[in-house]
């Protein structure tokens, strides 16, 4: 008989909590609990501040309890640390909140992150490209979809099934094109949706950058979500992120966004390598008109005015769709197609600048 979330729920609540002498259940302590279909079972403990070390021992106890169960797989089991304000956060940056000393990631030689102001304008489809661009160009290459909400790269690079953990502690990535690749995406369904506050967020990348068995890497690529969040900021304060690439459509409306992007990046003391231009034109495939979609020169006249170059102008073709879709970016399926020469530049303008 198949493990249920009412199972996980009645053992929970044998365990007190040693503030109100009821159980944990009972007290509210315990947040986002979820069953896979692989039984795997994940929930929060979500304590005071000032109590933290008073409940690591309930966790512990949870933690056992849950893994007595009988047909229960992994138990993950993150205890989190809440408070309530006194008064309306102060929503101006603080320069002397900003954490000091980002970590290098062991066997990680540089970290490019790929990011973007707005959802939409393509910044997944050109991460992958240009991993398998890097990885074709004879470099060693990670991926890292970092995009927790909208995981979209194990479908992108044609990767499926879930990590293995050898110890319970380090996870194997999966690998295909030459590209080593981890993404919260192979942990769930492909139509779950993950419910995460920042902590829970914060956690799972910190995870997935420092207990990946990533081995020796020239550069980890990593894909952003879109915006100016809680994960971009893990990423800044906690890894040593050598550069940045902002990927926008020329429309005013996303560099406007884009531009929000950059400035976050500056704030956290990322230096921008560049900026390219996604679905830049469009070629008829009847005809051969060009016509600009979406308008034209935006990305280049905001690159210069940053002074960073302008990396490439990826033009809007079904080709790109169609590969990303299928599971091998252009890059691996048509190599030698115009579109892919595009992300092979870029590819290779990192390597000649030494960025990757």
């Amino acid at each position: 008989m198949s493990l249920t979330r009412d199972d996980v729920l009645n053992v929970l609540k044998t365990i007190t909590d040693p503030v109100s002498d009821t159980d944990i259940m009972a007290a509210g302590l315990v947040k986002a609990l979820t069953v896979s279909d692989t039984q795997d079972v994940r929930f929060v403990i979500e304590v005071p501040p000032s109590q933290a070390t008073l409940y690591g021992e309930v966790q512990t106890a949870a933690e056992a309890a849950v893994k007595q169960l009988a047909g229960v797989g992994t138990v993950s089991v993150v205890m989190t640390a809440h408070s309530t304000p006194a008064a309306p956060p102060d929503l101006k940056p603080q320069k002397s909140a900003a954490p000091s000393g980002p970590q290098k990631i062991p066997g990680i030689d540089r970290i490019i992150a790929i990011a973007s102001g707005k959802g939409g304008v393509g910044k997944s489809t050109v991460a992958s490209n240009i991993a398998c661009a890097l990885a074709a160009e004879g470099r060693r290459v990670g991926l890292l979809d970092a995009d927790v909400y909208g995981p979209s790269q194990p479908r992108m690079l044609g990767v499926s099934g879930r990590p293995s953990s050898p110890d319970g502690k380090t996870i194997l990535p999966m690998r295909n094109f030459g590209v080593t690749m981890m993404s919260i995406g192979l942990m769930t369904n492909d139509d779950q949706a993950v419910v995460w506050r920042g902590p829970m967020l914060m956690g799972a990348l910190q995870q997935m950058m420092n207990q990946v068995q990533w081995g020796a890497l020239d550069v980890l690529i990593v894909d952003l979500p879109p915006g100016t969040g809680d994960v971009q900021m893990t990423l800044a304060q906690k890894a040593h992120v050598d550069g940045a690439i902002i990927v926008s459509t020329p429309q005013d409306v996303a560099l406007l966004d884009a531009r929000k992007g950059i400035d976050m990046f500056n704030q956290l003391n990322t230096p921008i390598l560049g900026m390219i231009e996604n679905m830049s034109t469009h070629i008829c495939s009847n005809c051969g008109h060009e016509e600009h979609v979406f308008g034209h020169g935006g990305v280049a006249a905001e690159a210069k005015k940053l002074g960073v170059p302008l990396m490439a102008e990826i033009p809007l073709h079904l080709d790109i769709r169609m590969a990303a879709d299928g599971g091998a970016p252009i890059v691996v399926s048509k190599p030698d197609s115009p579109q892919a020469e595009a992300f092979r530049v870029v590819a290779r303008a990192l390597i000649a600048d030494d960025k990757a």
